[in-house]
């Protein structure tokens, strides 16, 4: 196959994706982000990229948002949200934090292919992502893509679906958050 012929699949796979997300559960997590006072997002390998440009966009939309384990990151509190991206629901530092976010008392919401998981358990509500597991495992769901590249990919587009119901909810638009763009670069 052709590089363009794998893209078209892909692209194909992430179309799939859509409608297997639910909104309700969608919208619970748009829901408790307008909650909270302030927003955190956390994840580990790539899936942690993902959470990172999360936290980017709701920054440039004026939400108090932050990546967990950043050196400028705040404390967690029981008016705070805390937004797992974990494809397995079982990383165990993720599971640490959860926990510990649980004990706080802050709302927690897991974005994941196993809501029955660990984090899944733990969370306040779970928003379930099509995918396969890394090793391929246990999965109706089939793609041609390596280890967790489907839940990666459609995590980051569902965060940045997330961010245009934000913006409608609140009546914002690009160039609201244009001026909250970095400008030292």
């Amino acid at each position: 196959m052709q590089t363009t012929q794998y893209l078209a699949e892909i692209l194909k796979e992430l179309h799939r994706s859509v409608g297997l997300i639910a909104d309700d559960e969608a919208e619970k997590l748009v829901n408790g982000i307008l909650e909270s006072k302030k927003v955190f997002v956390a994840g580990a390998g790539r899936s942690g990229f993902m959470a990172k440009s999360f936290a980017m966009r709701m920054m440039h939309l004026g939400i108090d948002a932050y990546v967990v384990g950043e050196t400028v990151t705040p404390n967690f509190e029981k008016d705070d949200i805390l937004i797992i991206g974990s494809g397995s629901g079982e990383t165990k530092s993720l599971v640490s934090m959860a926990e510990k976010a649980k004990n706080i008392g802050g709302t927690i919401a897991a974005v994941t292919i196993f809501p029955e998981s660990t984090i899944g358990k733990l969370a306040d509500f779970t928003i379930k992502m099509p995918g396969s597991p890394k090793d391929q495992s246990d999965s109706d769901y089939k793609t041609i893509q390596p280890m967790g590249s489907l839940f990666e990919q459609t995590l980051l587009l569902f965060y940045d679906a997330v961010i245009l119901r934000f913006m409608e909810k609140r009546g914002l638009n690009s160039n609201t958050m244009y001026g909250r763009h970095a400008n030292l670069e």
